[in-house]
Order: structure tokens, then C-alpha cells, then sequence
């Protein structure tokens, strides 16, 4: 792609916690760079896919959920979706439909409310991505689309199932259209920014969340220790999973280690698939009290330790 023909922008997809901001981002990239559960909160760090259309290259920076923060970690991660926002060429907020239609609204609707005083107070324009739509009635969306846009002066509407593709689109010309003649920021072949090493270790925690969902607290983190491209051209991958409690400790392993085989080998085939080779994946479980106030983790996610 020549200079000449050349257009790019940052786009930023921020929205509460579970309102299927991963999963969009992955629709639109057209490959897995983020992890996805039904766990809120799963995003813990900013991802930039790429998603290109036609001459144009979109950098869909993935942030995690912004709540109410509670935890020295709930902070820095609403503060690095602040930060994605205040650096984009464009906002994109996604709404839970489902969830705001929920009698009551579900806690979705409080944070919705808390972005789009945030955006007020940034000064930021936006654009709204009503996901989920599949769950509702169309008359039931125009009435949740109307009432969030006398809330906050949307450029645009989108009603979209991030999980099934409908809607899908019409947003992507639509991001086409906000790029901005120039070069593009990575590579025609690049999907995202994150490292092997770090994709691979969100995604053990993805099959983690997936597995332990009611057992299992978000005091959890897994980091890869060790990395091996080998002659055949397989890799060998050391992870280990840091938990909070000793307790905690044999949830993840399981009877046996029949759990902790299970999460090994659902891990095993999604990064292979993904790196697109043979993976030879080794887990250690190892506690380790207040990880979740130590600054290297923060330092390897890329979240403020101070916020």
C-alpha cells in the first residue's frame, strides 16, 4: 500500500465491562486478538487489532470495561480505557442491549451512564454500538437508542451482534469512511499489537475464566515464563498461574489435576490455532498473596501502577 493511497485511524471501543467489546473487535479484525468470556472484567489491558478495508487500516483499541473501581487493578484498567479514549480519532461506545433492557437494568446500565458523563466532562464525541440486538425487539432498540441519545449527542447509531455478525457492515464502512489520508500503522499481515508470548498467556486465562467461572475470583493472573521455537518448528510454551490464596490453588488444579489437564489441553489447541503450529504448552500453578499489588504485573500488561 503505497502513501499515496494510504488511510489510517485509532479508534477507540470503550463500554462497561461483559458489553462485548472483545468480541466485536475480533468480528472486525476478522481474527482472535483479544480473550473473550462471560466474565466481566475479562480485559484487563489495551489490545489494538487491526481491522483494513479496502485502502484503509483501523487500529480498534480493545479496553477493558469501565466500572466503578474498587481494587488498586480496578483502577488502572478503567484509567487505561480513559487513556485509549483520550488518544483515538474516534469513540466507539458499546451497550449491552439485553442488559439495559433488564428489569431492573443490569449494572451495565449504571456504567453506561458513568461513560457518557465521562465523555461530558472529556469533551469527546462518540458513536454508539447497541450490541446484543439479536435478544430484542426492534421497537424495544429504537426505544433504548432513543433514550441514550437524548442522554448524550451520538454522531451515529449502530445495532449489531458482535457474536453472529449482523449490523457488522455498515460499521465497518463506517470506520472506513474516519480514516484520514496516510500511512498505515503496522504491517498489511499484522493483526494486533500484542506479543505471542502475552496472547498465549491471555488466552490460558480465558480457558481459566471459562472453566472456574462460579468457583473462581478474578484474583488470578498467568504469565509466560519461558518460550521455545524449536527446530521443527513447534513451540514450547512455560506458563505459570499465579493465584491469591492456598485455597485457591487446588480449584484451579482440580482432582487429579484433572482440571488444570483440561484447561492445559482447550489452551494448547486455541494457541496453536492461532500461531497456526504445534504448541507444547507446561503449566505450574503457584500462590502468591498481593500479586495483584505488585508493579511488575502491571508493567507486563501495560496498565498504569499508580492510577
Amino acid at each position: 500500500m503505497t502513501l499515496q493511497n494510504s488511510r489510517s485511524a485509532i479508534v477507540a471501543v470503550i463500554g462497561a465491562p461483559n458489553a462485548g467489546k472483545s468480541t466485536l473487535v475480533n468480528r472486525l479484525v476478522g481474527a482472535k486478538v483479544t480473550i473473550v468470556t462471560h466474565k466481566v472484567q475479562t480485559t484487563r489491558m489495551r489490545v489494538r487489532g487491526v481491522m483494513i478495508e479496502g485502502e484503509a487500516q483501523i487500529v480498534l483499541v480493545d479496553t477493558p470495561g469501565i466500572f466503578q473501581p474498587k481494587r488498586r487493578l480496578d483502577r488502572a484498567m478503567v484509567g487505561a480505557a480513559w487513556a485509549g479514549a483520550e488518544d483515538a480519532d474516534a469513540v466507539l461506545v458499546i451497550v449491552d442491549a439485553a442488559d439495559l433492557d433488564a428489569r431492573p437494568a443490569g449494572l451495565g446500565a449504571q456504567d453506561t451512564d458513568r461513560i457518557i458523563e465521562g465523555l461530558k466532562k472529556q469533551g469527546r464525541g462518540a458513536a454508539l454500538v447497541l450490541n446484543k440486538v439479536d435478544a430484542l425487539k426492534r421497537e424495544r432498540l429504537l426505544e433504548l437508542a432513543g433514550k441514550l441519545n437524548a442522554a448524550f449527542p451520538f454522531s451515529e447509531t449502530f445495532m449489531v451482534s458482535a457474536t453472529k455478525g449482523s449490523g457488522i457492515d455498515r460499521l465497518r464502512t463506517w470506520l472506513a469512511a474516519k480514516a484520514e489520508p496516510g500511512p498505515w500503522f503496522f504491517p498489511e499481515d499484522q493483526t494486533a499489537d500484542i506479543t505471542g508470548r502475552m496472547l498465549a498467556a491471555e488466552i490460558t486465562r480465558e480457558q481459566i475464566y471459562l472453566r472456574l467461572h462460579d468457583e473462581l475470583p478474578y484474583a488470578i493472573h498467568v504469565t509466560t515464563e519461558a518460550w521455545e521455537d524449536r527446530p521443527d518448528g513447534s513451540v514450547r510454551i512455560d506458563q505459570v498461574i499465579l493465584v491469591d490464596r492456598d485455597g485457591q490453588k487446588p480449584i484451579v488444579i482440580g482432582k487429579a489435576g484433572a482440571t488444570l489437564k483440561a484447561i492445559g489441553a482447550a489452551a494448547r489447541k486455541q494457541i496453536g490455532s492461532v500461531l497456526d503450529r504445534q504448541v507444547h504448552l507446561f503449566l505450574n500453578v503457584k500462590v502468591k498473596s498481593g500479586w495483584a499489588d505488585e508493579r511488575g504485573v502491571y508493567d507486563e500488561i501495560g496498565i498504569d501502577f499508580k492510577a
